[in-house]
């Protein structure tokens, strides 16, 4: 028997993650015998089994099956078909299979009382097919006392329905609803257990209604299946993310069908329909979860959501302190209002952010000497981290030559260990542009270091092409209390970028770090480090924003001061005061809470803008682990 199989290797629980798989918690990984799995009398009061003695069971026949079960005992899949009549739930149809898959029972049954409603579309059952019937509910019983051995074991699917309509009791009873465990009482439907786990297709919608032979014999070979093969390879299924994903394209599917006609319109004739990607809020509703939003604007028309709208950022804040914690996902939009975001506005704000940043990575060097060697320049600056360009300027009695890196601790790396070096035959100055923006960049870099996103973190340069993560990994595993090694890549080509973060458990053993690796050779190549001034997570972004726009750094000459306007000061006023909301809300938050913060971009003619997106854990001492 096969079921459903993924070709992504993602779908493949891995040992450590089947831990915390209900069927592994509930009855650990070793394989057991089919006693093992039968209900217990608790189980069976807790999901409403007819109980012997049972003030509600009062008439019901007992199969007096009272010989005690064995790992061997015989195995027998019950089902049956009930409609609606003036009593309730009554039976309609019986089917009794053995543990070869035999049919030994498929019979219809008359109702006592008049039926309201035949279910049809489920039973399978009409008017028509019960009006020769003979059969009633106390000939069903008296067959089934006498085909059931002493021993015998029922299963079913939510059997506990079948005996009620049965009226019926059996003290030994393994329930495949149950057995194939979930987490908060959810249960698997027997549809899809039957697909997933034994490759099946049953209840198809071009019969009409429920065969219940099908079922009964489904359900049996479920439970086989089970025993035969132990709860560690039916969690290694991976039967949630299974489900998951047949949700996913049945809403896929649904919105597809929901386009307009013009959306539908296929190239070809036979072309296959385009499915739409499901969005996270399907993702979310397909795993029982209803997230909450808070914001000032509708965000979600679909009802998928508990939706809250407020007046102010302050209302938004004062809700999420109070209902955040009692909901498993939220979504918070704080809003700066629509007067403080014009496009231009936003334009020129990004740009100054842009231009500050690019005088950060940009550093002058020189004079040189007018014969001197352009590669031998770009080789001794290139070991203090990734190059972005490399010019040399011409206007200036001597040359110099205009560098341009890509990551900030590239820049300050050089600025503190080439400043009067001898490189190229020539002792040189090494600087930053002399802007306004630059006036303050010591104190920029002190606060950079200071962060507390920076924290036992250490920058490394001079690494060469050639070696891999897994050489850094063995080559740095000497060093104490190393946690994290992040090695950047190059968006286009994928290759690193000669520099690499190393993430320490305690500060101390950073600094110890640092000491230890300046003027450390690996295969050949000089070692240069320093303290981290942008974390590992930002340097994506850092890249993208120096790329989105080709300008140059400022030039060493005098720029005027250039003041902001009244609505840039008011738009400043209003963002330090989103800040505070944003961290009292991030204070207030549980310890383990994952949070995700994104400051959307821009697209406008005034130009596109990068997004940002910050993502971590909360700890004890209210910071995230990135």
């Amino acid at each position: 028997m096969s079921g459903l199989t993924s070709t992504s290797s993602q779908c493949i629980p891995k040992s450590s993650d089947l831990q915390c798989d209900p069927i592994i918690q509930k009855y650990g990984e070793k394989k057991r015998g089919l006693t093992s799995y039968t209900l217990t009398l608790e189980e069976q009061k807790k999901n409403d089994y007819p109980i012997k003695g049972s003030p509600g069971c009062k008439g019901y026949i007992d199969t007096e099956c009272d010989q005690q079960r064995t790992d061997s005992s015989p195995l027998f899949g019950l089902d049956c078909e009930m409609c609606l009549t003036a009593k309730g739930n009554e039976v309609t149809r019986v089917s009794l299979v053995d543990a070869q898959g035999q049919c030994l029972l498929n019979e219809l049954v008359k109702p006592e009382s008049t039926v309201v409603n035949y279910r049809t579309r489920f039973s399978g059952i009409t008017k028509k097919m019960l009006l020769p019937v003979k059969t009633r509910l106390s000939d069903i019983q008296t067959r089934l006392k006498k085909m059931l051995p002493h021993d015998a074991v029922l299963v079913g699917h939510s059997l506990n329905a079948d005996l009620q309509a049965l009226e019926m009791i059996h003290p030994s009873v393994i329930d495949t609803s149950l057995l194939f465990a979930r987490n908060e009482g959810r249960r698997f439907k027997l549809k899809f257990l039957a697909k997933a786990v034994l490759g099946k297709e049953i209840q198809c919608e071009q019969k009409l209604g429920h065969d219940p032979a099908e079922d009964a014999r489904a359900a049996l070979e479920l439970a086989q299946f089970f025993i035969e093969q132990g709860p560690a390879k039916v969690a290694e299924l991976n039967l949630e993310m299974l489900l998951t994903t047949e949700k996913l394209a049945e809403v896929s599917q649904k919105k597809a069908v929901l386009q307009p006609q013009g959306c539908r319109v296929q190239k070809q004739l036979n072309e296959p329909p385009h499915l739409s990607k499901p969005c996270f809020l399907d993702c979310l509703q397909v795993t029982g979860q209803k997230p909450l939003l808070l914001g000032r604007q509708e965000m979600d028309s679909s009802g998928l959501c508990q939706s809250n709208l407020s007046t102010s950022n302050k209302q938004i804040l004062q809700r999420a302190l109070e209902d955040v914690p009692l909901s498993t996902f939220s979504i918070i939009q704080f809003s700066l209002g629509p007067e403080y975001i014009a496009s231009h506005l936003l334009a020129g704000l990004y740009e100054k952010v842009r231009s500050k940043l690019t005088d950060m990575l940009t550093i002058y060097a020189g004079p040189f000497e007018e014969s001197f060697c352009l590669k031998s320049v770009k080789k001794e600056f290139g070991r203090c981290g990734p190059i972005r360009s490399l010019t040399v300027v011409t206007e200036t009695y001597q040359p110099y030559v205009c560098i341009q890196y890509e990551v900030l601790e590239a820049a300050q790396l050089a600025v503190e260990s080439l400043n009067g070096a001898e490189v190229a035959g020539s002792c040189i100055k090494v600087q930053r542009p002399i802007t306004a923006a630059m006036l303050d960049c010591d104190v920029w870099i002190k606060e950079l270091e200071l962060d507390i996103e920076n924290e036992g973190v250490i920058y490394v340069a001079g690494l060469k092409e050639s070696l891999t993560e897994t050489d850094l990994q063995e080559e740095f595993s000497q060093l104490k209390d190393l946690e994290t090694l992040f090695l950047p890549k190059d968006l286009q080509s994928g290759k690193h970028r000669n520099c690499c973060f190393l993430k320490f458990q305690k500060s101390q053993s950073a600094l110890d770090a640092l000491e230890v690796i300046n003027g450390w050779t690996v295969k050949g190549s000089k070692l240069r480090s320093r303290n981290a001034l942008a974390s590992g997570h930002l340097w994506r972004w850092i890249w993208q924003v120096n790329h989105s726009n080709g300008k140059q750094g400022g030039n060493i000459l005098y720029e005027k001061i250039e003041q902001l306007s009244d609505s840039e000061q008011d738009l400043r006023k209003k963002v330090k005061k989103l800040d505070h909301h944003i961290k009292k809300l991030y204070r207030s938050l549980q310890n383990n809470t994952l949070c995700i913060v994104l400051f959307p971009g821009v697209n406008s003619m005034h130009g596109s803008q990068s997004g940002l997106g910050l993502m971590g854990i909360k700890d004890d001492e209210g910071r995230s682990a990135c």
